[in-house]
């Protein structure tokens, strides 16, 4: 099984960004804890962890609103 990382843009659309692929879910989730700062400042703002071709779950990457 491989996982990977889905990026979205404002309206969900896809964005670029990086080709990584993991071996696990804690894999994937500590990279993403890594680098989701970057991802967000190049205008990712969700993703989506992806097992194959199943989506596990989607985030959000901004801020949360007060």
């Amino acid at each position: 099984m491989a996982w990977s990382w889905r990026y979205e843009g404002t309206n969900g659309e896809p964005v670029d960004g990086p080709g990584e692929s993991f071996g696990s879910q804690a894999d994937a989730e500590s990279w993403i804890g890594q680098t989701w700062r970057e991802l967000a400042a190049s205008g990712v703002t969700s993703v989506a962890l992806v097992e194959d071709d199943r989506v596990d779950y989607r985030m959000s990457l901004l801020p949360v609103a007060e």
